[in-house]
């Protein structure tokens, strides 16, 4: 049984094809992927080239001192496979060199906070198992738009705009890109970023002048990434700069050309939960994304075919799921390789079913994590008694797509995030949510054109919790790209940008789909809300218990229902929450859709 909602529609149309499809945050991204496909490349050359190219058209989400997660599902193997490119702690980050600093959360920008990137070693891990093009071939059309420049969207002058006073006083590296001729850019003005073009192309020609296969020049690009003129600059530059971050000091980087030559990207086997017909896949355990996991083992055992999608029934039996199932996310998840994750406990039915218990017809305004002997850690919670008070204090975490005006006195502002989704005619999938190293973060590099991420602010500062900061551990991350079988069969992939609230949009969307029976568009598009109960995984850490932001467009019965049922219903504006996209393939048709939020987003496909 479906809702059928009369005043369903969609912004634009859900995307059908037999030839292939590509969904991303961007549409020169989506364009330039697309056209790798009509060049005979597979959804993984495709994937590649689309990724570069969003580190250059949206250098306000990602960049290439960010990290990602990859979720790959190559036809010829059958299986899905996770490729972790999230980057370590360096050895010189440790809680006692935080403390000794006089610090009680790793600030969320400056230098002090990067780990290792893992964008560029995950890209080629991707490209030589999976893809079939050569290097080149699909780093030009990043390389293109760095040099001969792009139109700026909104959002990309306005972020740059909340950061001017930072960049002129303090970050003088990032002004000279930033702000060109000494003056703010103008929304759909062309930019460019010739040094990181020259990077991409110095990178290009070292790796080629040795000769050899596409897999050895794709081995040598890694290796002069890690250990080459890349590592130098990046060594030098947290060796030689003390920058101010929003701890109101300034601080030395300890990422070195070590931490750089010690770390490669890696494969793993997702994390799987079985809802209904559908397999959902997630990256591992440190990887927040087994919240979503979680709400649909919570949610089984609820009746959801035929409830109102924005209906209070539907909001409030998501949000509760969502609050218990983060309250485990800060308890138990952290760096497997390091720490006791009781990963299959958390995704039992038998744990979920007590857990779902603690759903009723009213909302928790506590915060609720399970119990299980011998694993977690509590987590300090710094309650913010006001939204302005809690978003102007922001650090560098992955917000909404609205709010982006927020901004401190000095200079603070947050980041975002960009996902992009292929399919291939041979049913090649894949799925990827890179972030980090927006411009926004830490300054530019100026020998390389970009600067590093921030990810280190999400571990904790105590050595009890399976979060803690230790050198050469993975923080746990928000970056959540999404997979699921149907009846066995690889079917969806899909994302969204938006730090926390990535694990909410993405059930969202997938529960819209099963239980609704909305396309995909159509459950991009629906009004759609994030819950802010718990604490945010960026600096400061503050949670506000029982709120919930949604769009003006759910229903004003809804809003006063939800009120009824003790939750703080927040209204914002129509088009603010998420930034989802997604393609499928059912049979011999494949399916995409974009975002319409933010005027950035786009799928393409024939």
């Amino acid at each position: 049984m479906s809702f059928v909602n009369p005043a369903r529609f969609t912004t634009r149309p859900e995307i059908t094809g037999t030839f292939g499809v590509v969904a991303s945050t961007h549409w020169i991204a989506t364009a330039v992927g697309m056209g790798i496909l009509e060049r005979d490349g597979n959804a993984f050359d495709a994937g590649v080239a689309t990724a570069f190219t969003l580190q250059i058209v949206e250098p306000h989400l990602n960049g290439p001192g960010g990290d990602v997660p990859i979720m790959v599902h190559a036809a010829k193997k059958g299986v899905t496979e996770v490729i972790c490119g999230q980057g370590v702690a360096p050895a010189g980050l440790t809680i006692a060199h935080c403390k000794a600093l006089g610090l009680d959360l790793i600030p969320g920008t400056g230098l002090l906070a990067p780990c290792v990137p893992g964008t560029f070693d995950s890209y080629m891990l991707l490209l030589r198992d999976f893809g079939t093009m050569p290097l080149r071939a699909v780093l030009e059309p990043a390389i293109h738009y760095a040099r001969h420049g792009y139109p700026l969207v909104e959002r990309v002058v306005a972020t740059i705009k909340t950061v001017e006073a930072m960049f002129r006083e303090h970050w003088t590296t990032s002004a000279d890109l930033y702000l060109p001729g000494g003056k703010l850019p103008e929304v759909g003005s062309r930019f460019r970023n010739p040094a990181l073009a020259d990077t991409y192309e110095r990178l290009l020609k070292e790796a080629e002048a040795g000769g050899g296969n596409r897999e050895a020049i794709i081995e040598r690009a890694r290796k002069i990434w890690s250990e080459g003129f890349i590592a130098e600059a990046i060594d030098e530059f947290c060796r030689t700069q003390e920058v101010m971050d929003v701890s109101g000091q300034r601080n030395r980087g300890v990422l070195t050309g070590d931490d750089m030559a010690r770390w490669q990207a890696t494969y793993e086997k997702p994390a799987e939960y079985n809802y209904g017909r559908y397999t959902v896949q997630k990256p591992g355990a440190w990887c927040q994304g087994i919240a979503t996991l979680q709400q649909l083992a919570l949610l089984k055992g609820f009746n959801l075919d035929g409830l109102d999608p924005a209906g209070p029934d539907f909001i409030h039996l998501q949000v509760e799921a969502a609050k218990l199932a983060f309250a485990d996310r800060d308890t138990f998840l952290g760096d497997p390789d390091f720490v006791n994750v009781p990963l299959e406990t958390l995704l039992s039915d038998a744990y979920n079913d007590g857990r779902r218990k603690l759903i009723t017809d009213r909302a928790s305004h506590e915060q609720r994590p399970g119990s299980i002997p011998g694993f977690g850690g509590a987590m300090a919670v710094r309650q913010a008694d006001e939204k302005r008070a809690a978003v102007s204090a922001g650090g560098a975490g992955e917000p909404t797509v609205g709010d982006i005006q927020d901004v401190k006195p000095n200079g603070v502002t947050r980041g975002d995030t960009v996902h992009f989704d292929v399919i291939d005619r041979h049913g090649n999938m894949v799925a990827a949510t890179p972030s980090g190293g927006w411009l926004q973060s830490s300054p530019v590099i100026p020998k390389l054109g970009f600067c590093l991420g921030s990810r280190a602010q999400m571990f904790m500062l105590d050595e009890s919790h399976p979060a803690a900061l230790a050198p050469g551990r993975r923080p746990r991350t928000t970056l959540s790209p999404t997979m699921a079988l149907r009846d066995g069969k690889p079917y969806l992939a899909w994302g969204s940008p938006g730090g926390d609230q990535q694990d909410q949009w993405i059930p969202q969307m997938f529960l819209r789909h099963v239980h609704a029976g909305m396309n995909l568009q159509e459950a991009i598009d629906a009004p759609a809300w994030h819950t802010e109960h718990f604490p945010i995984s960026f600096w400061p850490r503050t949670a506000r218990p029982g709120v919930i932001v949604v769009e003006s467009r759910v229903p004003e019965a809804t809003v006063e229902e939800l009120k009824r049922r003790g939750h703080i219903v927040e209204v914002g504006p129509a088009w603010s929450e998420g930034r989802l996209v997604a393609a499928s393939q059912d049979g011999e048709f494949m399916r995409a859709a974009a975002n319409p939020r933010g005027m950035q987003g786009y799928a393409a496909g024939r």
